[in-house]
């Protein structure tokens, strides 16, 4: 989670089961969000896009993941394809004025997934 948070303008980051609805983990460098409601509230976000692509015949692994855009924050969710079975995802905050472009955000997510010990 701390080379998550080494990423350009995040702030915050969780590692979340939203089958359960809970946080197994958290770092957070100046979010100020509550993780625990980060984590049952995403949770039914995840949800109810894997309920929609299922109703559009979309594979459940086709979400690479979800941006939420605020004025001035970047809220990412993150499915992480070898635990997704196991509902987990990474969930992740930035700092807009900083964050680095998107695309590089998703190549270190996606660096990072494989050392994820859960």
């Amino acid at each position: 989670m701390e080379k998550a948070l080494a990423i350009g303008g995040a702030t915050g980051v969780a590692i979340v089961d939203f089958q359960q609805r809970r946080v197994l983990g958290w770092l957070d460098r100046g979010s100020g969000l509550d993780m625990d409601k980060v984590a049952y509230g995403d949770s039914d976000v995840m949800r109810a896009k894997l309920y929609t692509l299922e109703l559009l015949g979309y594979p459940p692994d086709s979400v690479e993941d979800i941006l939420i855009t605020l004025d001035a924050e970047l809220h990412m969710i993150r499915p992480l394809p070898r635990l997704r079975e196991g509902g987990i995802f990474i969930y992740l905050v930035l700092d807009r004025a900083r964050a680095q472009p998107l695309d590089d955000i998703r190549q270190e997510l996606r660096a990072l997934e494989p050392l994820l010990a859960l």
